[in-house]
């Protein structure tokens, strides 16, 4: 049975910081584009960054280029996602997600899904 598991979400002050992982298990991470993605209430599933096969190619979305850094230690089966410098629109629930196409930046190409952690940034 595939899993993934996302945990490293809370509350947390703007411009403060956040560290998410997610793990997997039923499969290996390190054939597959893995993605994060975010939604906030009311809105559509949004691309936050992917990272390659290979983690030499990472590809963000801009608002969170500069902020963020997505990772993965395949030794540990886990992606990362790195989050600095957050302000109030990063607010959402945060998913990890893993695709088999090389460059996936849509959640319609994304096969696996986490459950989801809730990621909020509030004075």
């Amino acid at each position: 049975q595939v899993q993934l598991v996302e945990s490293g979400g809370g509350l947390v002050q703007p411009g403060g910081s956040l560290s998410l992982s997610c793990a997997a298990s039923g499969l290996f991470l390190s054939s597959y584009t893995m993605g994060w993605f975010r939604q906030a209430p009311g809105k559509e599933r949004d691309f936050v960054a992917s990272i390659s096969r290979s983690g030499v190619s990472t590809t963000y979305k801009d608002s969170v280029k500069g902020r963020f850094t997505i990772s993965r230690g395949d030794a540990m089966n886990t992606v990362y996602l790195q989050m600095n410098s957050l302000i109030p629109e990063d607010t959402a629930v945060y998913y990890c997600a893993a695709s088999g196409l090389l460059v996936a930046t849509t959640p319609a190409v994304y096969k696996y899904w986490g459950q989801g952690t809730q990621v909020t940034v509030s004075s």
